[in-house]
């Protein structure tokens, strides 16, 4: 059965880069709707973790496509990456010379599932919630931002400009996505993980969406799918241990 999964979850991935890359190619969508398409579909793979019976097989998948986006730019060789850079690649990754956001996308997804698989491996639920925050949250917020943000909101370390819908947003729809990981993968369909209740659920959904909020207002746009998912997650799950016995 977990390699039936791990199959399912290469292929599910590689249709979410190939198809949006297509369209882009064919000029049916712009470079950012294929990007964001990426971000908000690809990291929906790590649904499957918490029904492995080998939990490190979701770091192998995290770790290959860390590989993939690390290799594609310009300059590359494999024809197949090189135009996977040019259909979703960034003005700001050119100077790096890889896919620096989905790069950073992947290696957060690479070291939530690592650390889960080594010190908890019955609380999946914190990581899916941490990941979902990056891949559905950060994308609605900027994309409620950039269309309805007047109110501005400017930290100058951060080199980065949020605005008060784009936080709102992701605040709203954080908590949505942490309760639904923590309802459906600690309550309702539990498999391997460890049991959560109702009360515990609304707790942890509440303190998750406001650690991502401030975590993401406080963060560099260029780290910030490093920084969210994963600050987010390590601090919910260490409060977690005064309500998990």
């Amino acid at each position: 059965m977990d390699i039936i999964l791990v199959i399912c979850s290469y292929l599910y991935v590689l249709a979410v880069i190939l198809i949006p890359k297509y369209l882009k190619e064919k000029e049916k969508i712009s470079k950012f709707t294929a990007r964001k398409l990426i971000h908000l579909l690809a990291g929906l793979s790590i649904f499957i973790t918490p029904f492995l019976e080998f939990y490190w097989y979701s770091v192998i998948i995290a770790g290959s496509m860390m590989i993939l986006t690390y290799f594609s730019s310009k300059e590359s060789k494999v024809k197949q990456l090189k135009s996977l850079f040019d259909a979703i690649g960034e003005e700001a990754e050119e100077k790096v010379g890889y896919l620096q956001g989905p790069f950073n996308y992947c290696l957060s997804i690479f070291i939530l599932m690592l650390f889960f698989s080594i010190f908890a491996p019955t609380r999946f639920y914190f990581p899916i919630s941490g990941i979902l925050i990056m891949i559905v949250s950060d994308t609605l917020a900027s994309v409620v931002g950039k269309k309805y943000g007047k109110i501005k909101i400017k930290i100058k370390w951060t080199h980065t400009e949020r605005t008060i819908i784009g936080s709102l947003t992701l605040f709203l729809t954080a908590f949505i996505v942490s309760f639904f990981a923590y309802l459906f993968f600690g309550t309702v369909i539990p498999t391997s993980q460890q049991v959560i209740d109702l009360p515990q659920v609304i707790i942890f959904s509440f303190l998750t969406s406001i650690i991502a909020t401030i975590t993401e207002l406080l963060s560099p746009s260029t780290y910030d799918d490093l920084t969210v998912p994963i600050i987010t997650t390590l601090i919910i799950f260490l409060l977690s241990s005064s309500f998990i016995a």
